[in-house]
């Protein structure tokens, strides 16, 4: 085991756009374990849109990433020294190490431990992990889809929209995704097997192209996005569709857009709309998670990995995810796999 350490600490805020600048890479001493501790090497990083909220000077649903601490992320480690009988050396573990190659625990910041005999224990950050458990939450248990519904999916090619389309279609439903480019409109229907996929940067009206992709109506919508996809989508909603907001990527997080006022389709058409957050729901998150591994082993999901070598580039990868610019789930290989 080297004994070479490095974290990667916030240094500024966004102003307004988040940059690379913003992080640094500092040598940083080996950390020492104490009793009913152990220590994490990590090998997987997740970069995720939610970061964008986390690094801004006004708190949402989380306290902002302090300056000069390491930037906050979910990991996927091996235990390399414990002294905890939890978690025995060589124990592969997925939580929240954050921005760092070497981290010590004590359990509590440990989301579960990860079999690498299922599935690349990268998946642990994405198919099996928070990207697929998030999915599940807003479509399964929000949107409650039957089986012949049309679902709709913002940033369809992303790691949760992907995850949303391929379960719809566990379910038996239709799906429709809307993504921004030719790629990852061919991911979605030739890697995801989405019914049906829309290029809103190719697409001057998004109105039209829904019409065709939903004639039938919208009965689930799955939105990571808001602004104008958000609205051409909610103008196509049946009665008593489920809405169910995950993100809100195409609009500023502060300050906050005007409103929010209430859609009339809401009320027209007697639908319900719910915004959540995963970690509410992470008292079943093992629960979950083996629903997910039940249809993982059905082969019932294919999936992208956009990754970036070397913790010191995570800033920078993580620019282009905001960007739209990665091909997939956003990664950053810290580590080899053991």
């Amino acid at each position: 085991m080297t004994d070479d350490n490095l974290h990667v600490v916030l240094r500024a805020r966004p102003d307004p756009g988040v940059t690379a600048d913003l992080f640094e890479a500092v040598a940083a001493p080996m950390p020492t374990v104490g009793p009913g501790q152990f220590l994490v090497r990590v090998i997987w990083l997740s970069l995720d849109p939610a970061m964008r909220g986390w690094i801004a000077e006004a708190a949402n649903y989380s306290t902002p990433v302090p300056l000069g601490s390491p930037m906050t992320g979910f990991t996927v480690g091996e235990v390399v020294e414990s002294r905890n009988a939890a978690y025995p050396v060589g124990t592969i573990v997925q939580g929240r190490q954050g921005w760092r190659r070497f981290a010590v625990s004590d359990g509590s910041d440990i989301d579960r431990v990860v079999d690498p005999a299922l599935a690349p224990i990268s998946t642990a950050l994405s198919v099996l992990g928070v990207n697929g458990a998030t999915a599940y939450v807003g479509l399964v248990e929000l949107c409650n889809p039957k089986p012949g519904e049309t679902v709709v999916v913002t940033t369809a090619a992303g790691a949760v929209g992907s995850m949303v389309g391929q379960i719809a279609k566990a379910l038996g439903c239709r799906a429709v995704g809307v993504a921004g480019g030719p790629d990852k409109v061919r991911a979605c229907l030739d890697d995801f097997g989405f019914d049906a996929a829309i290029d809103y940067k190719a697409t001057p009206d998004l109105g039209p192209a829904l019409d065709s992709a939903c004639p039938a109506g919208v009965d689930c919508f799955f939105d990571n996005v808001g602004a104008e996809q958000f609205d051409r989508v909610m103008d196509r909603i049946n009665i008593g569709a489920r809405i169910a907001i995950c993100g809100t990527i195409g609009m500023p997080s502060f300050p906050l857009p005007v409103g929010p006022r209430p859609n009339r389709q809401l009320l027209i058409k007697r639908a319900r709309m719910q915004g959540f957050l995963i970690l509410d729901h992470y008292d079943r998150y093992a629960a979950i998670i083996e629903q997910l591994a039940g249809w993982y082993r059905a082969g019932r999901f294919r999936w992208r990995e956009d990754v970036t070598d070397g913790l010191e580039n995570a800033g920078s990868a993580l620019v282009r995810l905001l960007a739209g610019s990665n091909t997939g789930k956003a990664l950053v290989r810290v580590g080899v796999d053991p």
